[in-house]
């Protein structure tokens, strides 16, 4: 924490003399003697400022840009001693501008001074306090949905497997479809927690392509209508007769409406109707949400897109679920360039939401790249080796794998890995970074300097889906960092595509 105390008082004894008396009172203190220096220290860090009447306007502009800049857990605490009975526009601006402002009235007894100096770093204490309990919540959200993330692979993997060896078993189908329906919900649920830590921390980037609104719309349908079913609700479609082109991160954006789609289900009473209407207006996707449940009263409608807010049903009770899916539906938007509204006429009545967005012109408009297939390496399977140290994770993987085509096996720590590299060189390493011992990190750096290692496919399979670790896996030598549980179609694009590249290389 930062406990200096600045003062800047340009003109006159003002500022020595505070040093001096905060000296005696063991407060670190430091004299700015112009705006530039006052700035420059402020950037630094501060416990509180101390000015004066006679430093103002300048000192006033370069605190008030300092106060507009700072984060949200932080409330400068600022002290300005004015003179007995003043009451200027520029005391009056600072009062009303600068936020967590005391005036002292001059003279100023010490002991007065000192107790609230005393005070303020006590209270900017706290906020500091603020700042590292939310950083850790960040890394404990972080943990939680690496660890949660692990079980979910194999589990996934699993039921992918078992659909593949028993294709026409009508148990095992409902057994599979209710198995993934709650992986689908759990992971979504685990992305959520995992968006709340990025968004805080500033660390999540869109990663855009370009996406036609019908197949954003049949994901979130896919995503949405069992619970829909599960409780008779009608939802009908109204999107355009043409094609509407997106730029947008795709992920993100069937997030935003599944979202907002997911809680008016839950919602909306048994038997009830849902519409989804879309239309392109003035260069803008303008996608309306409505429903005839319980609706909004109008103090409510401002809560219900702040993070972990949970709202009740007309009885009063809470809601299940996190109180973060709106709250991330709106950021996402407003990442894209778009706004999240919502309106209803009141309790009873319905709601109705209105997302915006900014629609891809046809100009700009590309073709898509069709999906890769599993490759075949001139008749011969694809070797591919997979480590990590959950020994499911890794044989559900490699016998899905070998279900596909490919030429699999597993091994289950990082020595064990570049030893098998070595013997035989594969095609494609996926492998698990959080092993025990020698992590990822390090075994890919130790195959990437075997002979011929540069023509591996190297993939990062993991848990961990933050912009360091994706940074971290790259400067190991991966060539793609996938994060658990993962599609096995995202697979099978990616060693399709270095298949296709490496076909051309070869040909020049």
């Amino acid at each position: 924490m930062e406990t200096r105390i600045l003062i800047y008082a340009p003109t006159g004894q003002d500022a020595p003399l505070a040093a001096r008396v905060l000296a005696t009172a063991a407060i670190d203190s430091h004299v700015c003697r112009s705006p530039a220096e006052l700035a420059q220290e402020l950037e630094r860090g501060v416990g509180a400022v101390l000015t004066v009447e006679e430093a103002l306007p300048a000192g006033y502009r370069v605190l008030q840009a300092c106060v507009a800049r700072q984060p949200d857990w932080s409330d400068l605490p600022i002290m300005l001693l004015a003179h007995r009975g003043a009451d200027s526009a520029m005391v009056r601006q600072a009062v009303a501008g600068l936020g967590n402002m005391s005036l002292l009235e001059r003279p100023v007894r010490t002991l007065t001074l000192i107790t609230a100096l005393h005070a303020a770093l006590r209270a900017r204490n706290k906020q500091y306090q603020v700042r590292e309990a939310a950083r850790r919540k960040d890394e404990f959200l972080a943990s939680l949905g690496h660890e949660l993330r692990n079980p979910l692979a194999p589990i996934r993997t699993s039921v992918s497997l078992l659909t593949h060896l028993h294709p026409d078993s009508q148990p095992l189908r409902r057994v599979r479809d209710m198995v993934e329906r709650q992986v689908k919900l759990l992971t979504r649920l685990v992305d959520d927690l995992l968006d709340v830590a990025r968004i805080t921390s500033g660390k999540i980037q869109l990663q855009r392509q370009q996406a036609t609104l019908a197949s954003v719309m049949n994901h979130v349908s896919e995503l949405c209508q069992q619970a829909a079913e599960a409780k008779r609700i009608n939802i009908a479609w109204q999107l355009p007769p043409r094609e509407v082109m997106l730029d947008i991160d795709y992920a993100r954006v069937v997030q935003i409406y599944a979202n907002i789609l997911s809680n008016a289900v839950k919602f909306t009473p048994q038997g009830g109707h849902v519409l989804v209407y879309a239309r392109d207006e003035d260069g803008q996707l303008v996608v309306c949400i409505r429903d005839n449940g319980i609706g909004l009263d109008t103090d409510t409608i401002p809560r219900i897109f702040r993070m972990f807010e949970q709202s009740k049903t007309v009885s009063g009770q809470f809601t299940s679920g996190l109180g973060i899916g709106l709250s991330l539906a709106r950021q996402f938007a407003e990442m894209h360039g778009g706004t999240v509204d919502a309106y209803s006429e009141g309790p009873g009545k319905g709601s109705e939401f209105v997302i915006r967005l900014p629609v891809l012109t046809a100009a700009g408009a590309r073709q898509a790249v069709p999906l890769a297939r599993a490759p075949d390496l001139d008749g011969r399977k694809m070797q591919v080796l997979v480590v990590d140290d959950n020994h499911d994770a890794a044989d559900s993987l490699s016998a899905l794998l070998e279900l596909d085509g490919f030429d699999a096996h597993a091994v289950y720590d990082g020595a064990a890995a570049i030893a098998a590299a070595a013997r035989q060189a594969p095609d494609m390493i996926i492998m698990d970074l959080g092993m025990p011992g020698m992590d990822g990190y390090e075994t890919a750096r130790a195959i990437r300097q075997q002979p011929g290692a540069e023509r591996i496919l190297m993939l990062a399979l993991t848990g961990w889906g933050q912009s360091d670790a994706r940074r971290r896996t790259l400067e190991a030598g991966f060539d793609h960092h996938l994060v658990k549980p993962v599609e096995l179609e995202q697979i099978i694009r990616l060693a399709g595509a270095r298949h296709n590249r490496d076909q051309v290389q070869a040909a020049r």
